[in-house]
């Protein structure tokens, strides 16, 4: 074995977002915004729709957790990304980038199922109403939550102790704003195909998986609303998902661009932008996507304002 291949790696240098010294400034208070709006308004959804007595159906339960894992996952990544603009070196801990990479797997791929399990419920709101509390129950609810968490925390544990338990050379430069999978492969040592096929896999079935359970419910959401006589319930129906199919077309979009990029147009550059794009960007606009286009959510909002100012005033 060579002598670099038993180089300790104790820290990682992460490149960041631009080497540019006059964009530092700008991009720091940017992304310091966005990441206060995303903060606010997802902690905001939890404690909203935790607390209003007339947010507690299992759309909003489902939301509930979508808020939390936006909120997680943006949080994985934003605050140690807004520290390296103000930072000299822009360092992380062998053991925080592990950290850092294992809770924005989790989290990021809880999303994944989190979403497809809304749109079945949206499906089962639409087609079948009558039915709706029976078959959407507490305990379904609560099922379709939690085995996504468990196979998600299982899934980041396996890929992050893979990655960290291989041989690290001494270039520790990672060519991302946060430690990222890809990224940290092209700095071991050892072979990369194995992990590079779990990946892969994981990849593939948590995206297809989830995709086609997404895809399936809306098709038959589309084919019962279409079938609807009435213009005001066809109306109301494509409300009633609207705000979801929104959330699921940037999410989706965002990961398949990720994904079916051609080999000859893949660049660095690119893969920054998306992912500053689904870890920072659609956090911040999903509860405003959920909050201005919900007729109970801004309801909510207004109740526990006036409730507000009346205790305060």
């Amino acid at each position: 074995m060579e002598t670099h291949n038993l180089t300790v790696v104790t820290e990682f240098i992460l490149m960041g977002i631009t080497d540019r010294p006059e964009l530092q400034a700008p991009l720091f208070a940017l992304f310091l915004l966005i990441y206060g709006v995303s903060l606010v308004g997802n902690l905001g959804m939890v404690i909203l729709t935790k607390m209003d007595s007339r947010l507690q159906t299992p759309m909003y339960f489902f939301l509930r957790h979508l808020a939390l894992t936006d909120l997680g996952y943006s949080t994985a990544v934003g605050p140690k990304m807004l520290a390296n603009f103000i930072v000299y070196r822009n360092t992380i801990s062998y053991h925080f980038c592990a950290t850092q990479l294992a809770f924005f797997i989790m989290f990021i791929g809880s999303e994944l199922f989190l979403l497809s399990a809304m749109s079945y419920d949206r499906y089962v709101a639409i087609c079948n109403p009558l039915l709706y509390t029976v078959t959407m129950s507490q305990r379904l609810c609560w099922m379709l939550v939690a085995i996504p968490y468990l196979y998600c925390t299982f899934m980041s544990l396996f890929v992050t102790i893979k990655i960290f338990t291989s041989s690290f050379c001494g270039y520790n430069v990672i060519s991302h704003f946060y430690c990222e999978s890809l990224p940290l492969l092209s700095l071991l040592c050892s072979d990369t195909h194995e992990i590079q096929m779990i990946i892969l896999i994981f990849s593939v079935i948590n995206l297809i998986s989830s995709l086609l359970i997404v895809l399936v419910s809306y098709l038959l959401l589309l084919t019962t609303i279409l079938r609807m006589k009435s213009a005001e319930g066809r109306r109301k129906a494509f409300s009633t998902c609207g705000s979801h199919l929104t959330v699921v077309v940037v999410f989706y979009g965002t990961l398949i661009f990720m994904y079916v990029q051609p080999k000859s147009s893949h660049s660095s550059d690119i893969d920054k932008v998306a992912s500053i794009f689904y870890t920072l960007v659609i956090p911040m606009l999903n509860p405003l996507i959920y909050s201005l286009r919900n007729k109970d959510v801004k309801s909510a909002l207004q109740r526990t304002w006036t409730k507000l100012y009346s205790k305060f005033s």
